[in-house]
């Protein structure tokens, strides 16, 4: 479980609107925006602040590239995490930022989430690991 929320790849549909929404409006570090032209890739990594070791990766994609990952989410999930150190911080933050939670705080046998979406209509779990349980180990 820590494994997965160390690293998550995120697919958007433009780097400047998501470095915009993430660093911007959500108060990340943005720890690298770089060109590769061998690839023609733009490589963008983002952490929030304070988050020890997590981070997301950045993927452009075309839509049609990108529908199986986000597609119509009105009858599923897509889990995608978000770890903090620092719950209610990060959530007071989130919310008085106009962020929109579509599942309050809650604790869970393996810590406190809360489920916000993004503006690509990612649904997300703003997650801290109780410490000590098992799956945080």
């Amino acid at each position: 479980m820590k494994q997965s929320i160390t690293h998550v790849a995120l697919v958007v549909r433009d780097y400047d609107e998501a470095i915009g929404f993430y660093c911007g409006l959500l108060g990340f570090d943005l720890l690298e925006d770089s060109y590769q032209p061998e690839q023609d890739k733009r490589w963008v990594v983002v952490r929030p602040k304070g988050g020890q070791g997590a981070s997301l990766v950045l993927a452009r994609a075309s839509k049609a590239e990108q529908e199986p990952y986000i597609g119509n989410q009105t009858g599923g999930r897509v889990f995608l995490f978000l770890n903090t150190d620092d719950f209610w911080r990060d959530y007071e933050r989130m919310t008085a930022e106009g962020v929109e939670f579509v599942r309050e705080p809650k604790t869970e046998t393996y810590g406190t989430v809360a489920v916000f979406r993004d503006i690509y209509g990612n649904l997300w779990d703003l997650l801290q690991l109780n410490d000590g349980h098992a799956a945080a180990s």
